[in-house]
């Protein structure tokens, strides 16, 4: 099979270096040969179109891009939201930097089709002044604007959230290029932009606390207009924008009027009670009882010694693994990942014309033409 010698080596070593890799993992991992991948970076013989093919995906790179001469300027290979969260955790791993790409792909996408539709004057993101001083305060205002009532699930923070402007994705649970791995740290992240920032929650076991990420990402969208990335550390951490963010959180969840709800002589003894307790307010507010424990030991209404209990008892409870279910409804899963307006939006423009049903497939996760008319169909049935 006839090589490709143009490639550029220096880029492949860019990339490398890029993902803390060597040229010999990358070649263990795309399955070329030492061999072949010792004289390539030797200055010999080329690759195959396939082998570079390899390279190319797992860097998440077109073929082109190893092809084209000079060095790589990284401020036209990534964004500066980007650098800005990779700065923040130097050690991400590749399968997050390229959904950290790939998410601003979409939104590009998103964007795109608005212009196309006449409708991206709408959906501008345009958030309220905030005091920077006073966090509940800037909670509450927060509250009113998203226009949330004392009843809510994740679907309906994530659809007032995305109602001014921001688009929220959750990772898909399935594996695949839209997953965050369920071995990874990382629980969120945020992409910040004028118009419309992009917020990004790792789909968990326990959906009250993707609601805590959410709010935590829309207090780092809100507070400090700028793009950042949590892990599961970050909801302890004593980092002053990390704390701010879950303070925040934290008021926008379980106002004061909601904590007096609870009435603290009916506070059980045990620790091991507490879930029992609050469960009627862990409903109401699709929130964990570790979050009201944390507003009511910050009003003064809960010891320390009792909250930091619980945390620890909770610590010792093993959580069944999810085993996962079929794909019956993969019609319906773009909707999950990308959130309602992203996919009407997608589908509008295919409607209109302005995309074809090959290009609305790729927007929508690659979804069958089976199941991308399925999905009009309930559309159209909503």
């Amino acid at each position: 099979m006839e090589h490709i010698n143009s490639i550029n080596i220096e880029r492949i070593a860019w990339c490398c270096a890029d993902y803390g890799i060597t040229p010999a993992e990358l070649a263990a991992r795309t399955d070329i040969s030492d061999t072949v991948m010792d004289r390539l970076m030797s200055g010999g013989k080329g690759l195959t179109f396939i082998q570079l093919s390899q390279v190319a995906s797992f860097f998440g790179r077109g073929v082109l891009f190893f092809m084209e001469e000079g060095p790589v300027v990284e401020a036209e290979v990534y964004t500066a939201q980007f650098r800005t969260i990779a700065n923040q955790k130097p050690e991400l791993s590749p399968n997050i930097k390229q959904l950290i790409e790939r998410v601003e792909k979409q939104r590009d996408v998103y964007l795109s089709l608005l212009e196309d539709l006449d409708e991206l004057d709408q959906q501008q993101f345009n958030p309220p002044a905030l005091p920077g001083n006073d966090l509940k305060l800037a909670a509450g205002i927060v509250r009113e604007w998203l226009g949330l009532t004392e009843r809510n699930t994740f679907d309906t923070y994530r659809k007032a959230v995305a109602s001014k402007g921001t688009l929220v994705f959750r990772s898909n649970g399935y594996m695949g290029k839209w997953q965050i791995p369920k071995t990874s740290p990382i629980i969120g992240f945020t992409i910040y932009d004028d118009t419309c920032p992009v917020i990004v929650i790792k789909k968990l076991q326990v959906q009250t606390r993707e609601c805590f990420t959410l709010m935590h990402e829309l207090g780092h969208l809100l507070l400090h207009r700028t793009s950042s990335i949590d892990d599961e550390q970050s909801i302890y951490s004593v980092l002053t924008n990390e704390r701010d963010a879950n303070a925040f959180a934290g008021y926008l969840l379980v106002p004061d009027p909601f904590l007096a709800s609870i009435r603290d002589e009916a506070r059980p003894i045990s620790v091991m009670e507490y879930d029992s307790w609050l469960e009627p307010q862990r409903k109401a507010w699709h929130v964990s009882a570790e979050v009201i424990l944390r507003r009511l030991m910050d009003e003064g209404r809960l010891p320390q010694a009792d909250y930091t209990a619980y945390r620890e008892w909770r610590a010792t409870i093993v959580m069944q693994e999810d085993e996962g279910g079929n794909r019956s409804y993969r019609h319906r899963e773009p909707i999950h990942i990308f959130g309602d307006g992203f996919v009407r939006t997608v589908l509008d423009a295919l409607n209109t014309r302005h995309i074809t049903l090959a290009r609305a497939s790729s927007h929508l996760d690659n979804l069958s033409i089976k199941d991308l008319h399925q999905l009009e169909r309930l559309y159209e049935g909503a």
